[in-house]
């Protein structure tokens, strides 16, 4: 993929959702990275959009490449909903299809965990959908240790998939 060489990492913004769109549904339609089923459109996307900010524990990341075009993005969205959660955050990478194995996740993943680095965010956690030998070693060169495997989570496709889960002390 032209320009991932360089890629040019930036905070998210509105005006991403389209690509950001774009590239979920990748995700949604032809893998089991995650347990979406159905492709979304960009509006239905501003909801997830809207959970982020340039500042505070829940950030979005993209980077592009030269062109503009979209090499993948990172989060680090709530853990779940209950105030005592509040210092833990939930990460995710997603990289554009031909732009894997370039180093675009390990940039990402740079750039999330800096910005974090000066927040109330005690613990980052990860869920893996097996097998996917490039994330888990991703989240291990990052810091992160296998918590335990959840059997048979989800399916999609036709058949069952395990879900491993990741945590990382970030203070």
């Amino acid at each position: 993929m032209p320009g991932t060489t360089n890629p040019q990492l930036r905070p998210g913004t509105a005006d991403d959702l389209p690509q950001l769109t774009a590239l979920y549904n990748h995700y949604v339609t032809q893998t089991p990275a995650t347990f979406d089923t159905v492709a979304f459109s960009p509006e239905q996307r501003q909801a997830w959009l809207s959970h982020y900010a340039e500042h505070g524990p829940h950030r979005l990341f993209v980077a592009q490449d030269g062109g503009g075009g979209l090499l993948g993005y990172a989060t680090s969205s709530p853990f779940r909903p209950k105030p005592a959660y509040a210092t833990s955050v939930e990460t995710t990478v997603y990289v554009a299809p031909g732009a894997g194995g370039q180093g675009v996740g390990t940039l990402l993943y740079e750039a999330l965990f800096a910005a974090l680095a000066g927040e109330d965010v005690h613990r980052a956690y990860a869920g893996v959908t097996l097998p996917n030998e490039a994330s888990v070693r991703l989240h291990e060169r990052f810091g992160f240790r296998r918590c335990g495997v959840f059997g048979q989570t989800g399916r999609k496709f036709g058949r069952y998939w395990d879900v491993a889960f990741y945590e990382k002390p970030l203070d």
